[in-house]
């Protein structure tokens, strides 16, 4: 079962950055951003299976904080940005602080 740390991590993660993700729509959007919202959208939904399955709330945040910078992510958090979506690095701060309440330590 999902520590409460965790279940909280999890939550703000995915209410904050993966959420507006998979509830954006293509109106409006050129059919190249359309491509590029689809696109990002897969590459979210697989995002958030693995946040899912992490299992504790140290693990959350270590990955949390390694994604921030992978190269990977670079391309993705770009795609994000051009769309006006948000990215995790946009609730880094969010992030790093309610883990601190939390007490969670990261090994990142």
């Amino acid at each position: 079962m999902a520590s409460d740390k965790f279940s909280t991590l999890l939550h703000l993660v995915e209410r904050k950055a993966f959420d507006p993700v998979m509830r954006a729509g293509p109106d409006g959007r050129s059919d190249a951003d359309k491509a590029k919202l689809a696109e990002v959208k897969r590459k979210t939904g697989a995002e958030i299976e693995r946040y899912r399955g992490y299992g504790s709330a140290e693990a959350l945040v270590t990955n949390f904080k390694r994604d921030l910078h992978s190269d990977a992510a670079r391309k993705v958090h770009a795609d994000l940005r051009s769309l006006d979506l948000p990215t995790i690095a946009d609730i880094r701060d969010e992030v790093e602080k309610k883990a601190r309440e939390l007490g969670v330590e990261s090994g990142a």
